[in-house]
Formats: C-alpha cells, sequence, structure tokens
C-alpha cells in the first residue's frame, strides 16, 4: 500500500523534517511551499493526506481549506493545519472550514507522527 501526503509549507527546515519523518515512517512525501495554486496541486497529486501550514506565500490556508472542502471528493480528505499562531480564533476559523486535525508550531517529531497516523486510519475506515 503506498501512501502518499502532500506537504504545503513554505518553511524550508519544517518541509525537510517532516518530509524525512514521514518518509521514514513509510510515507511517499510530495513537498509545495506556495499556497496560489495549492488547490490544483492537490487536485492533481491526490494524496491520502494534506499537511496544510497557516501562512503560506500567495494564498492563505484557510483560503485553501475552504477551496478544497468546496471541491467535488475532496470533502474528506484528511487535512492537518501546522500554524505558529496558536490563537484560539484561528482554531475555530479552521474547524470551520472543515479541518480534519489542527497543530500549533514548534511541534514534537511523535505529535506529527500520531497524527497522520490517526487521520489516515480514520480516512481509511469510512
Amino acid at each position: 500500500m503506498n501512501r502518499r501526503v502532500l506537504l504545503i509549507e513554505d518553511e524550508p527546515n519544517i518541509t525537510e523534517a517532516i518530509r524525512f519523518l514521514l518518509t521514514r515512517d513509510g510515507w511517499q512525501v510530495v513537498t509545495h511551499a506556495d499556497g496560489s495554486d495549492a488547490v490544483e496541486v492537490i487536485s492533481n497529486e491526490n494524496p491520502d493526506l494534506v499537511i496544510l501550514d497557516l501562512m503560506l506565500p500567495g494564498k492563505s490556508g484557510m483560503e485553501i481549506l475552504r477551496e478544497l472542502r468546496e471541491l467535488e471528493g475532496m470533502e474528506k480528505l484528511p487535512v492537518l493545519m501546522l500554524t505558529a499562531r496558536g490563537q484560539s480564533r484561528d482554531r475555530e476559523m479552521a474547524e470551520k472550514a472543515g479541518v480534519s486535525r489542527f497543530m500549533t508550531k514548534p511541534f514534537s517529531n511523535a505529535e506529527v507522527l500520531t497524527a497522520v497516523r490517526d487521520l489516515h486510519a480514520q480516512a481509511t475506515q469510512l
């Protein structure tokens, strides 16, 4: 079984750390760093799971999430949103937009791995 995750993150150090962690856990990781065409990239890549940064160049993670949830077949795609801003307002907006899970930076490797595994397990049970 080939598990694919699309990581949309513009900070190279975070991208590399998550890519390394998930690749080691058996995931195929595709990365992207620009919000402006992220919805198109998600549609083309057809990942099992998306890790989406809240603050991206071109378009915010919140806008991307809203657009994604309006696309046919993308309503249930697991999305883990990452943010350096952990305000409850951001979390509430993300939940209203349809985020699967919300995680505040900095996070531990174990937190990311657990969240990705849990979201994938939940999605495959549907």
